[in-house]
C-alpha cells in the first residue's frame, strides 16, 4: 500500500487562475489574465516528471479554468505519454466545446469533472455568477456521453443549496455520472462570504448520502468531508451485524484512495506559480517546485509532516478512535480557527474516550 509519508495518492495542479466566472465559493479569486509567475510549459513538464517519479499518483489539472491555458493539451499529452492518470476540472465557459473535449480525450484525459451546484438553471447559475452556465454544463455532459468520456460531478454543499441535494441526486443518475462528489464548504477565498451548513446538518447529509449509495448507479464521495469515512464505517458495521451486505465501493483509482486522504496527507496541491500547499483550501506555503522537487517538499516540510500525524492533533480529534481514518478537514479547521492542528469544528461525533470519561466537547 502507498506510504503517504513518501508519496501522495493525488496531486492537484492549479495550472492557471484565469477564469471568466464569478463563482460564489471560488478559493482562487480567479481573473481574466494570467497572474505573474505562472509555471512555464517547461516547468510544467518538469513537474509532471517529478509527479510520475513519486509512484505515479493521480494528477488533476484544475484552475481557474485549465482550458484557458494555451499549452494545456501539450501538458496533458506529456503526462499521458508517461503513463500518468490525468483528470481535468474545466469551467462551464464558451471554451467548453466538443472540439476541446475531443482534444483532451485524444491527448489522454482519463476523466472529466464538472461542477453542478443545483438541479436547475436558477440555482446553479446564481451560484456560478453567470446565466447560461447550467445549460452549458448540460450540453457538455451530453457531449461527454457521446464521446464515451467518463465524468464526475462536483457539488459544493452550502446552506444555499442543501435542500436541493435530493433533486441533484436524481439528476445524477439521469445524466450518467460515474461519481458524485459532495464538497463541504471551506470558508476561504470568495467562499468566506457563503454560509456553511451546521455541524448537525453535516452529519445528517452524510448519513443521507450513505443510505442513498445503496440505490444509485454512481459512486458518492466527499471533499473536505473526511468524517464521511466514519459514517460509512459505522453504517456498514451495523449492516454486517444485521446480516446485510455493505454499502459503497471503497476504491476507485481515479477518485477514491484505498485508504483515507487528507490535506497534506496523501493529497497535495501545487499552485499556478509553483507554491506547494497541503490543499488549495489550506493556504500554507510549504515550498516551491521552482526551488525544490515536489518529493523533497512533500516528504520534508514540517507542516506536511505534522498533518500526517493525527496523534499530534488537538481537542477531540487527538483522541478520536477514527483519527487515522478521518482526521477532520484540516483545511476547514484552519479556516475557522487559524490552527491547522485544532479539532474539526463541524463534526458532532464524540470519541469513545470522551464519552467514557464523562468529559464534554468543551473540556477536551
Amino acid at each position: 500500500m502507498r506510504d503517504y509519508n513518501q508519496t501522495p495518492f493525488i496531486v492537484i495542479w492549479e495550472v492557471t487562475r484565469m477564469c471568466p466566472l464569478h463563482c460564489l465559493h471560488c478559493r482562487a479569486e480567479a481573473q481574466l489574465h494570467p497572474y505573474p509567475g505562472e509555471l512555464t510549459t517547461a516547468e510544467g513538464k518538469k513537474l509532471i516528471d517529478e509527479i510520475y517519479r513519486m509512484d505515479n499518483p493521480l494528477l488533476v489539472f484544475t484552475g481557474g479554468d485549465p482550458l484557458m491555458r494555451a499549452d494545456i493539451y501539450e501538458l496533458i499529452g506529456h503526462a499521458s505519454q508517461k503513463g500518468v492518470r490525468v483528470s481535468i476540472t474545466p469551467s462551464a465557459t464558451p471554451r467548453l466545446t466538443r472540439k476541446a473535449m475531443r482534444r483532451t480525450k485524444e491527448a489522454g484525459i482519463a476523466r472529466w469533472a464538472l461542477s453542478l451546484d443545483g438541479p436547475d438553471a436558477a440555482t446553479h447559475d446564481y451560484f456560478r455568477g453567470f446565466r447560461g452556465t447550467f445549460e452549458r454544463t448540460m450540453k457538455a455532459i451530453k457531449t461527454l456521453n457521446e464521446l464515451n468520456m467518463p465524468f464526475q460531478i462536483n457539488t459544493t454543499v452550502t446552506q444555499y443549496n442543501v435542500d436541493k441535494l435530493p433533486e441533484i441526486a436524481e439528476l445524477m443518475a439521469r445524466l450518467g455520472a460515474v461519481v458524485w462528489t459532495l464538497f463541504f464548504l471551506v470558508p476561504t477565498g470568495r467562499g468566506d462570504r457563503l454560509k456553511p451548513i451546521s455541524p448537525e446538518l453535516h452529519e445528517s447529509v452524510m448519513h443521507w448520502a450513505f443510505q442513498l449509495q445503496e440505490h444509485v448507479p454512481y459512486m458518492i464521495t466527499t471533499t473536505e468531508g473526511q468524517f464521511y469515512r466514519r459514517v460509512m464505517y459505522q453504517g456498514n458495521v451495523t449492516r454486517i451485524n444485521e446480516g446485510l451486505t455493505t454499502i459503497g465501493r471503497f476504491h476507485d483509482d481515479l477518485v477514491r484512495a484505498p485508504r483515507g486522504t487528507n490535506d497534506g496527507n496523501g493529497f497535495i496541491f501545487v499552485s499556478h506559480t509553483g507554491d506547494v500547499e497541503p490543499s488549495g483550501f489550506l493556504p500554507i506555503v510549504c515550498g516551491n517546485v521552482k526551488d525544490k522537487t515536489l518529493a523533497e517538499i512533500y516528504r520534508n516540510s514540517p507542516v506536511l509532516q505534522a498533518l500526517r500525524d493525527p496523534d499530534g492533533f488537538k481537542g477531540k480529534c487527538a483522541i478520536c478512535e477514527f483519527r487515522y481514518m478521518c482526521g477532520g478537514s484540516r483545511a476547514r479547521v484552519y479556516a475557522v480557527t487559524g490552527d491547522y492542528l485544532a479539532s474539526e469544528p463541524y463534526c458532532v461525533y464524540m470519541p469513545q474516550e470522551v464519552c467514557e470519561s464523562g468529559m464534554t466537547d468543551k473540556t477536551v
